[in-house]
Order: structure tokens, then C-alpha cells, then sequence
């Protein structure tokens, strides 16, 4: 099969390599599409330390069943489509033993840390996979990842119903947590943003008001703050336009070096909340609810997939920021 393989930091392939054979407790996902996210470029860049090279990238990607592991008990038939949870939890640290398997010390995944999807085929744990009704979308199918971590980033920060949000960043996890604050009942949420065609889409899916220099709402106050840039000035700004009793979700990804000022006094005196997320934590389930169901909707994020051979225009495209959200379809 053909596949993506990332020889060292900053080189990769197109290369033919063996088809994956399901272990006892596998089955093989033929790819249909597999999303480009910010860890895959961090990947190549060889700033994410858990990946050994070479390696097959890819972790957000859906298709159909291949092959099936001797014991598998699952109701997965071969030509079953399928969305793959990429988490892989040792299940006997101190976090997995907490229930906070995102935590944990022997932290893997498909396509971070062991081959994964931008692949023709790809084998993973058959209990990672979630069937999903016949004929459903392959690239929309591809965003359960992303989705489900934005429905822990949600679950994290907790009820916001009526509250005033103000969402920093309008790419890809920006626009679908958009879509789950409205769902679950927040107030006015303002969309922050400097490219204006993301301002456009924001708008589109529910964004109050949309503005392209987070300067603008000096003088506001915010119940709510999310980000979703990992910007540190973007957070800093944020932070500051949070009320009294106000809750700060940090969901971007900023550098391991970074840090923000923070008043303890004002933490203190103004009872403010500071949350983090981190990946997926029993969200991919009610993901696949959202969007099997319609309640979210990402094809006004997505466009069209690019072969295996673009691969590597695929990565210009995302490091200029052009569209939302790039999928590879592998065959």
C-alpha cells in the first residue's frame, strides 16, 4: 500500500510499504480521509516528543473495515464504516486508574506515536472504532476526532447557558466549539479572529459578533473566555477582558515555554476560574452523536481532500492559513 512515511523532522515520502495485518483484537480501516491538525505539523517540525521516526502520521481520519483480528467480538463487519478514536491508554497508571486516561504516563497514539492514517490502511484496536450509519460522509466522518476534543474542552469549562462568551481564534476547533457553545445555550458569543474569511464562517454558525483585533473590546467584559489560538498574547487579552467570577478555558496549544500574567490577588478577589483540556477523554461517543445527528455541522469548514501526492501542498496550505480545514484521501 501506499502510505506517508516521516523518515526524520522535516523530510517525508510517498512510499510503498507492507498492507497492515490485524493483530487478535484489530481490525484494518481502509482510510477514506485523514484531517491535517496542528500535531502533525508539530510532527514534522519534531517538536512533539513523544514521536519516534520513522513513522506514518495521521489521527483524524475515518473509512471502512478491512479485515477483522481473530477475536474480535464487536459487531464491526468488513465494509462497515467506521470513525477511529486515535487515544491509546495504558489502562494501569496512576491517571487511568483515576479515570483520566488523557492523562496518562504512558501517553500513546495512532499516527503520534505508532503508524497511523495518512495510509491507504491503517490497523487499530477493534474498541477504538465507531460504526457509523452506511453511507455517511467519509471527510465529515474525519472530524470526530477534532470533535470529541472539543466536547471535552466543553465538559471541562462546565454550564454556560446565557453566559457571554468571547472565543479567541475562528479555525478549525475554534468554529466547532462555536457550535457547542451555541448548542448548549450560551449567551452572546464573540468571535475573534484576523482572517476575515474565518470571521465569514464564524458568523455563519452562530457568532453574535465577529471583530479582527481583540483591541476592539477593550472596554467589555466577558463571562467567559475560550481560547482556541495557544497564542500567549491572545490569552493574556482574553484573560483580561474576563468580569468578575469569570472562567478562562485555555484550549489552544501554546509552547511548553510560554506563560501569561496573571494577577493572584485578582484570582482571589475576582473568584476567577483557569481550565485547561487536554485531548480526548470519553467524548468520542457523543461526538459521533453530533454530528451523525446534524446538531454540528463542519462542511462549512471543510475543503476539497487532496491526494497522498499532495501531501506535502496540503502542509503549505495549512502553515499559510489558507482555508479552514485540509483532509487527505489516501486512495
Amino acid at each position: 500500500m501506499r502510505a506517508i512515511v516521516l523518515d526524520r523532522p522535516g523530510s517525508f515520502r510517498v512510499a510503498e510499504v507492507p498492507d497492515p495485518t490485524p493483530g487478535p483484537d484489530q481490525i484494518v480501516v481502509k482510510v477514506d480521509c485523514c484531517g491535517i491538525c496542528g500535531t502533525d505539523i508539530h510532527i514534522m517540525d519534531g517538536e512533539f516528543p513523544p514521536t519516534p521516526y520513522p513513522i506514518t502520521p495521521g489521527h483524524e481520519f475515518a473509512g471502512t473495515v478491512a479485515a477483522i483480528g481473530a477475536d474480535v467480538a464487536i459487531d464491526l463487519p468488513v465494509g462497515a464504516r467506521v470513525a477511529v478514536d486515535p487515544s491509546v491508554y495504558c489502562g494501569y497508571c496512576k491517571r487511568c486508574r483515576a479515570g483520566r486516561g488523557n492523562l496518562c504516563e504512558n501517553w500513546a497514539a495512532i499516527g503520534d506515536t505508532v503508524d497511523g492514517a495518512f495510509a491507504e490502511y491503517v490497523a487499530v484496536p477493534a474498541a477504538n472504532a465507531y460504526r457509523l450509519p452506511d453511507g455517511f460522509d467519509g471527510q465529515v466522518a474525519a472530524m470526530m476526532e477534532p470533535l470529541a476534543c472539543a466536547v471535552h474542552g466543553l465538559r471541562r469549562l462546565g454550564p454556560v447557558f446565557g453566559d457571554t462568551v468571547l472565543l479567541t481564534g475562528a479555525g478549525t476547533m475554534g468554529l466547532l466549539l462555536l457550535q457547542l457553545l451555541t448548542h448548549a445555550g450560551a449567551g452572546a458569543v464573540t468571535v475573534v479572529d484576523r482572517v476575515s474569511d474565518r470571521l465569514e464562517v464564524a458568523s455563519k454558525l452562530g457568532a453574535a459578533r465577529v471583530v479582527s483585533d481583540i483591541g476592539e473590546l477593550a472596554d467589555e467584559r466577558f463571562e467567559i473566555t475560550v481560547d482556541a489560538t495557544g497564542v500567549p498574547a491572545v490569552i493574556q487579552a482574553g484573560s483580561d477582558l474576563l468580569d468578575r467570577g469569570g472562567r478562562l478555558l485555555v484550549f489552544g496549544v501554546s509552547p511548553a515555554e510560554a506563560a501569561i500574567s496573571l494577577s493572584p490577588f485578582r484570582v482571589y478577589n475576582d473568584e476567577i476560574t483557569v481550565t485547561g483540556s487536554m485531548a480526548i477523554l470519553r467524548s468520542f461517543a457523543p461526538a459521533v452523536e453530533l454530528l451523525t445527528s446534524g446538531v454540528v455541522d463542519p462542511r462549512p469548514l471543510l475543503s476539497t481532500p487532496l491526494p497522498l501526492e499532495e501531501f506535502g501542498e496540503a502542509l503549505r496550505r495549512v502553515r499559510a492559513g489558507q482555508g479552514i480545514k485540509w483532509h487527505i484521501r489516501p486512495a
